[in-house]
């Protein structure tokens, strides 16, 4: 798709129109597929079933393709999430799927590559990170701490700061081996390591916000 040229000064712009979810959804499939630097131009048209220039029309550049997907792709997975987990059991079988489903997406090659590029991207372009953040990660932390505040109300947990015990819950899940994943330095992450991580983060997190008598 088109290079930056060396102009970096305006943030490019995403055009919708009729083919437009037909165009993010044969973009997932070869996204989720390839991963980012294994996508190619032809490819993702050739999903879409559309041609390289109604591609180009929509999306001027692979990277704020790669963004929208991105962004569907979380709100897509924070859906799931709760459509999956019932949000009436206690609340340590509640934070223990929620762990789980967000350290499978984070350690997912597509959720690696997600991370690489918003970090590279928002240095050129800042309007495509903070939109990336408020249609991924803000999602998923809003999901959190409606969750929280329910079950705060239900007298499950104490808690005076909903969206910082939200974002501490996510950091403790990220312990371990996310980094490690993400820089290469282990291959893989097995289910029981991610286990052995969320259940660690967990019961660190109820000791602090569990309610004393539950």
């Amino acid at each position: 798709m088109a290079a930056d040229g060396g102009q970096a000064t305006q943030t490019p712009q995403v055009r919708r129109g009729r083919k437009f979810d037909q165009v993010l959804s044969g973009a997932r499939d070869v996204f989720m597929a390839h991963g980012y630097e294994g996508a190619s131009v032809d490819d993702i048209a050739r999903a879409a079933g559309v041609s390289k220039a109604t591609l180009y029309s929509y999306f001027p550049d692979k990277q704020l393709l790669f963004m929208e997907v991105a962004g569907s792709e979380c709100i897509r997975q924070a859906e799931m999430a709760l459509d999956q987990i019932d949000i009436a059991a206690p609340p340590r079988d509640v934070l223990t799927a929620m762990g789980m489903h967000f350290v499978t997406f984070i350690l997912s090659d597509f959720g690696r590559a997600v991370f690489r590029i918003c970090v590279a991207e928002s240095l050129r372009f800042p309007e495509i990170g903070r939109q990336f953040y408020q249609n991924g990660p803000m999602v998923m932390r809003t999901a959190m701490v409606n969750y929280l505040q329910l079950a705060a109300s239900r007298g499950e947990l104490e808690i005076d700061e909903y969206e910082l015990a939200a974002e501490q819950f996510g950091e403790l899940c990220k312990s371990d081996v996310w980094l490690k994943r993400t820089f290469n330095i282990i291959d893989t992450v097995s289910k029981d390591d991610m286990v052995r991580v969320v259940n660690s983060a967990v019961d660190t997190w109820l000791a602090r916000y569990g309610a004393k008598a539950v």
